[in-house]
């Protein structure tokens, strides 16, 4: 049988290729025997996924058996109050030095991708100051010939950063930093006389950044996760925020579209739904109860998540069920409780054009200032325009006299008062029942309704001037 001979050279080179986890050394000085932490950006946090106490030599070492997910990595000072930035992808075994002397000069060993980030990183600082010495010439020029001259000058640097990611991307493809390069970049909409025809139309423009606002980015690419906020993470705002239509059709198919290709990712399936969540748990608009339902029942329901705690999971939930029965659009749930001499009155009893829901609490402040100004606009203007009042008195540490005292003082002339008692939220809960409070996602008071002819939710969570708002709106409108 013939011995098989692995030459030594050869040996260490399959030894070196197959280097499992990360390795990362460090010299970072001046300091000795403290503990420094590696850590990496994810929007506006900077989570610490390591750390090593330095030695004598200002030497320490970032060690772990799996490998580190792609992306812009930070190590900070014992202090935690600086730090240096650094790319860590494909490979991770590779030495850095620093010094607190200097921050931006750094040394990488073993590190191409980090030798052309530093390249990159020394090209911007010098165009950089270029185009700030500019801006302040621009702003002390008082002629407008030289503001100009100097505007050009800027367009142009500004020009040779974009042929720099440009080239630099076309021999590097793959390279983390075209990655962030692509999301450094925004779409040039190109002049209209390369467009057939000379002339754009109204809408080409919109549509042409819009189409091309994501070239160059996967969304299946966790290592965009792993990015400051202002590249990735503000890029999402802006699309949309100023791309996307507003309204939840639009929003939700958006949505869909990109987790669709950030499924193929856990790290970015996670990323992007928590930001999801958070963006539309507090709505900014009353349409995006719409949107934060849609993103529970398709991706929340019927999933787990080994990153979402259980009460995460509440959360969501509960505010979900609380936004269902009240969707914009959709009829507002129906309502039967006792008015003050005891006889059921119900929300779908009379007929309007308009009714205005109202859940308030007696014992409130707030409740007590606002129930009169709405009792006002009613008797002198409302009432002739066809709106009907229907009031739901929540019973907390109040009692049915503070409820009685309120209506014999302010009066409530031609409103239908209701009392919801704790004991009728009880009974309803214990029964399966979904209380108002969680139907109306009235937590909160007071809180108001408007409802159309067929109790169609209108608009809610309005204040007495948006509800009038509103109602001249519909009534002027068609």
């Amino acid at each position: 049988m013939k011995k098989i001979v692995l030459f030594p050279v050869l040996l260490a080179s399959v030894l070196a290729f197959a280097q499992p986890g990360y390795e990362i050394k460090v010299t970072f000085k001046p300091f000795k025997n403290q503990f420094i932490y590696l850590g990496y950006y994810s929007g506006k946090q900077y989570p610490v996924v390591d750390s090593v106490k330095l030695n004598d030599k200002s030497e320490g070492v970032f060690k772990g058996t799996k490998p580190l997910g792609g992306g812009i990595y930070i190590v900070v000072t014992p202090g935690k109050d600086r730090f240096i930035e650094m790319l860590v992808d494909k490979k991770q075994h590779f030495s850095v030095m620093a010094d607190t002397i200097d921050l931006a000069v750094r040394k990488f060993v073993n590190s191409p991708d980090n030798d052309l980030f530093t390249g990159y990183q020394k090209f911007m600082s010098v165009k950089g100051r270029a185009i700030d010495s500019i801006n302040k010439a621009i702003k002390a020029s008082p002629a407008p010939a030289d503001s100009i001259a100097l505007s050009e000058k800027a367009k142009k640097i500004s020009a040779e950063i974009t042929g720099y990611r440009k080239d630099f991307i076309g021999k590097h493809p793959d390279n983390i930093l075209s990655t962030l390069m692509h999301l450094m970049e925004e779409p040039k909409v190109p002049p209209a006389e390369k467009h057939p025809g000379g002339k754009y139309d109204s809408t080409f423009a919109y549509r042409y950044f819009k189409d091309h606002y994501w070239d160059g980015i996967n969304f299946w690419d966790d290592r965009l996760t792993r990015t400051p906020a202002s590249l990735f993470d503000e890029r999402i705002d802006k699309y949309y925020n100023t791309l996307v239509y507003q309204h939840p059709d639009s929003v939700i198919k958006e949505m869909d579209w990109m987790m669709g290709y950030a499924s193929a990712s856990k790290e970015m399936t996670k990323y992007l739904l928590v930001k999801f969540v958070n963006r539309y748990l507090s709505m900014k608009y009353m349409w995006e109860d719409a949107v934060f339902v849609h993103l529970f029942q398709k991706y929340f329901a019927q999933k787990e998540y080994d990153w979402l705690t259980p009460q995460g999971k509440k959360t969501i939930t509960d505010r979900a069920y609380s936004m269902m029965a009240n969707i914009m659009g959709n009829p507002a749930e129906e309502i039967a409780l006792p008015d003050s001499s005891g006889k059921i009155q119900t929300l779908y009893g009379e007929s309007s054009k308009f009714t205005i829901v109202c859940f308030w609490d007696p014992t409130c402040g707030h409740c007590k200032e606002t129930l009169p100004l709405l009792d006002s606009m009613y008797q002198n203007k409302w009432k002739n325009q066809g709106v009907k009042m229907y009031a739901v008195a929540k019973e907390t540490d109040g009692t049915k006299k503070d409820w009685f005292d309120f209506l014999h003082k302010h009066q409530l002339k031609g409103w239908t008062n209701v009392y919801y008692s704790k004991e009728e939220e009880k009974t309803r809960v214990n029964n399966g029942i979904p209380g108002y409070s969680q139907l109306y996602d009235a937590q909160v008071v007071p809180t108001v309704f408007l409802l159309d002819k067929d109790k169609r939710i209108v608009a809610k969570k309005l204040t007495w001037q948006q509800t009038d708002e509103i109602i001249q709106l519909k009534i002027k409108s068609p």
